[in-house]
């Protein structure tokens, strides 16, 4: 019944008998009443429907016995092989460093295609400068607005300069500044291609 014995004295009292713990310390003798089940022992509490649960299968009710077996199959082999849970595992596995030199040192050159594009990647180049970039093929009219309203700004912030309002101009309105002459030059030829237009 239990591991733990209990013992009853002649006066018909039961007790458990002292024992030696672990540490070499003794416990004492304890009194308990007959069919006392140590609660280490006692079996853990299952409400009904934990039980219910328990006892229901784990797949769908109807589901065909070899589809059950299978199913338990590829559960015990994932308990073995524990993964990522929904991860699809490789059918083969990844090559190692010297297998991938091997079968790379026996493949011909690149493609046609390959090294078409190559050459086309060594001839291309990026630019840095401002002017050789083309100008944006927006609508002439919309960017004419804009480079009016930036001159606007423009002149704005001269005026602040020059009157004292602003006293210590930032490094970026400076260069805002300095900018103008270019900004005036871009509207007169949006200007003048917008006239044309009409």
């Amino acid at each position: 019944m239990s591991s733990t014995e209990y013992v009853k004295d002649e006066s018909g009292q039961c007790f458990i008998p002292a024992s030696q713990r672990p540490d070499g310390s003794w416990r004492k003798a304890r009194r308990v009443k007959d069919g006392y089940v140590p609660q280490e022992e006692m079996p853990l509490y299952e409400s009904k429907g934990k039980q219910w649960a328990k006892s229901r299968s784990e797949f769908p009710v109807g589901l065909a016995p070899d589809d059950v077996a299978a199913a338990k199959g590829r559960q015990q082999q994932q308990t073995s092989n524990p993964g990522i849970p929904g991860l699809a595992l490789p059918s083969k596995p990844e090559p190692t460093k010297s297998q991938r030199k091997k079968s790379s040192g026996g493949k011909k050159k690149a493609s046609n295609a390959d090294t078409n594009i190559a050459k086309k990647l060594q001839d291309t180049h990026i630019s840095t400068s401002v002017k050789d970039q083309p100008i944006a093929t927006t609508d002439p009219v919309k960017r004419l607005r804009n480079l009016r309203k930036k001159l606007r700004d423009i002149e704005k912030l001269e005026k602040q300069i020059s009157s004292g309002e602003l006293k210590k101009p930032e490094p970026e309105q400076l260069l805002k500044v300095k900018k103008k002459d270019e900004v005036v030059q871009i509207i007169k030829e949006l200007e003048a291609e917008v006239g044309e237009e009409n």
